[in-house]
């Protein structure tokens, strides 16, 4: 059908309409308009209608519209293109540990989102390409190796189109991925369930975009392994055995000693305890001191963080912005916290524990030097268990006996930067020796007494 066969009619005023102006043309003997909010945009349509006329350009038959004017099919929008595209939009947002578990989790389930074709690439190439470089915006434009390119290059080709994820075949083959890790091993409750939350982020993202109708996870039956909320009590030490551990640091690294000792004494988080300055501290010279936490500086890794440091400085762990936490330290702390002072100073910025050569304290340097002390201290036997095995394994022993000692459940997750449910939960009744003291209870009252 030609344009030349259309008539165009004036404009015309409907007051009744939420667009008044329409234009009104007639085409192989149907009429057809539009409407439009301002007069402004109907002159300027009815203009082009008639230029169109005068050109005898063809016409679509459904729409009476020249054909030129018809919108393009979309190019369909693939999964790797749509995980690329929310990596961009979230990654100014997160912090340096989110943004590495955001890329872990697409990395792991891309790969299986993909059209079954040849010369696949290895799955350890894929997700270190995936990892490495797509899913980083910060080394998207370094340097590739031969096998991560052509990874890339293979899933540009072979990603499915995101309107194909609403099979639930689809879905499952993801989620299984996410099941397992690349030694074939179940992966861990808690990984699985942050990365399903990340995959169910970005499908409704592509809900968002008008890519899926809804969301294709609520859609299958499929439940991540349950996790385990109670701290393992053959983990956390008792205040004899911490005191031992302590006391071979000071033999090893003294400087360290009250670093760990602010891990047990005041429970803070390994990352909190790096970012201590001597501003953060109340040492008076006897009875109770305080911490006025306001960071944390853990370390992520050069290639997540915004400044290009290993480690990130950030507010506190379940906080706002700004927001700080007040920990009262017991006047074993105090004292141990006024002779690191006193020996050792602190770091030009005020930072209290430093790395060997004055940097930031690293994971690797007080790892090391708690493994050496806690085997020293334990002996063989206990040193091959699990019992505060990490320096982190502090904390929880700290948080249990605040629990076990303390009537104010509130208190003590003020203290700790938790949630009440979640002490209680994790931690009651986890120091080592305690189920050996209601034992005795229950003999007591039973009226039964020990030999």
């Amino acid at each position: 059908m030609k344009a030349f066969d259309v008539r165009v009619y004036a404009i015309r005023r409907r007051k009744d309409r939420r667009r008044p102006f329409e234009i009104r043309w007639h085409a192989a003997g149907r009429t057809r308009s539009r409407s439009f909010v301002t007069r402004g945009l109907a002159d300027s349509y009815r203009a082009e209608l008639v230029r169109a006329a005068r050109k005898g350009l063809e016409l679509d038959p459904a729409t009476g519209e020249p054909v030129l004017w018809a919108a393009p099919a979309p190019v369909p929008v693939t999964w790797y293109q749509h995980a690329v595209t929310y990596v961009d939009l979230k990654w100014p947002y997160l912090a340096a540990h989110s943004r590495a578990s955001t890329a872990g989790a697409l990395a792991t389930l891309t790969p299986e989102l993909t059209r079954p074709t040849a010369r696949r690439p290895p799955i350890r190439a894929l997700r270190a390409a995936l990892y490495g470089h797509a899913f980083n915006p910060q080394q998207r434009d370094g340097a590739l190796d031969p096998a991560e390119a052509k990874a890339l290059a293979w899933l540009e080709r072979a990603s499915l189109p995101v309107q194909q994820l609403q099979g639930p075949q689809v879905i499952r083959r993801a989620l299984a991925a996410l099941a397992v890790r690349l030694d074939g091993h179940p992966a861990a409750a808690n990984t699985i369930t942050r990365k399903r939350a990340v995959f169910h982020n970005a499908l409704a993202y592509a809900v968002e975009l008008g890519l899926l109708p809804v969301n294709p996870l609520s859609q299958v039956a499929w439940r991540a392994p349950a996790t385990v909320g109670t701290l393992n009590p053959q983990t956390v030490a008792n205040p004899a055995q911490v005191c031992a551990i302590l006391a071979s640091v000071a033999q090893l690294r003294p400087e360290l000693t009250a670093f760990f000792g602010c891990l047990y004494y005041a429970a803070l988080r390994p990352e909190e305890a790096v970012a201590l300055r001597h501003g953060d501290l109340v040492l008076p010279p006897h009875g109770w001191g305080k911490l006025i936490l306001t960071s944390a500086c853990p370390r992520t890794g050069a290639a997540w963080t915004a400044a290009g440091t290993s480690h990130e400085l950030r507010g506190l762990k379940h906080r706002p912005g700004g927001a700080h936490r007040i920990v009262p330290i017991p006047p074993l702390l105090v004292a141990l916290l006024r002779r690191h002072l006193d020996s050792y100073g602190t770091t030009p910025d005020g930072r209290l524990f430093r790395g060997t050569r004055g940097g930031m304290l690293s994971e690797s340097l007080y790892g090391r030097t708690w493994h050496a002390a806690r085997t020293a201290a334990l002996g063989p036997a206990l040193a091959t268990t699990g019992l505060a095995r990490r320096p982190y394994d502090l904390r929880h022993a700290a948080l249990s006996l605040w629990l076990d000692a303390s009537s104010a459940p509130a208190q003590v997750a003020a203290r700790a930067g938790n949630s009440v449910r979640v002490l209680q939960t994790a931690y009651t009744r986890c120091v080592d020796g305690h189920a050996d003291i209601v034992s005795q209870q229950i003999e007591h009252a039973l009226g039964l007494e020990r030999p």
